[in-house]
């Protein structure tokens, strides 16, 4: 079950894969200035995946206008992120939770999908300037996508 809306979201650092080499992603540089939209899902090159990152990627003008910034979370390396966002021309940026330390402090573990193992579950998550979570979904399966208008709403309350 995912954190409640009203927690302090948990700070992370995770590491991105940029063409400049790994960089470091702290959710807490975002407090104080924008909002964050962070986007848990289970596998790159995934069909589901894929897709709602790049409907993300062509409507990321409509996040950017309600000063969010968007983050994708999976348990997959920043190598195998990086080579998935150039094929499928990802353009929101990508952090691996390999560890998988960030998933579990947002309760969206997913245990064994598909008998390959424990990934995240998909997920959605809005946390305000002020570090808190703002609006949390864990989507029933997999294959169900959050509620995008739903994310939007709370975003256009935050600004």
């Amino acid at each position: 079950m995912p954190i409640a809306v009203g927690s302090a979201a948990p700070d992370f650092t995770l590491k991105s894969k940029t063409s400049t080499g790994l960089v470091d992603v702290k959710l807490s540089a975002n407090f104080g200035s924008k909002n964050t939209v962070l986007l848990f899902v289970p596998l790159a090159f995934t069909g589901v995946c894929t897709q709602e990152l790049c409907d993300i990627t062509a409507g990321l003008s409509q996040y950017t206008g309600l000063n969010a910034d968007v983050i994708g979370i999976s348990v997959d390396s920043p190598f195998a992120q990086e080579a998935w966002a150039n094929q499928s021309k990802i353009g929101i940026k990508l952090v691996s939770d390999l560890n998988k330390e960030t998933t579990k402090a947002y309760g969206v573990l997913f245990p064994m999908l598909a008998g390959v193992g424990d990934t995240s579950a998909r997920a959605a998550f809005v946390i305000g300037k002020d570090g808190s979570v703002h609006y949390a979904e864990q989507t029933a399966t997999p294959k169900d996508l959050p509620n995008f208008e739903a994310v939007k709403a709370v975003l256009a309350q935050l600004q």
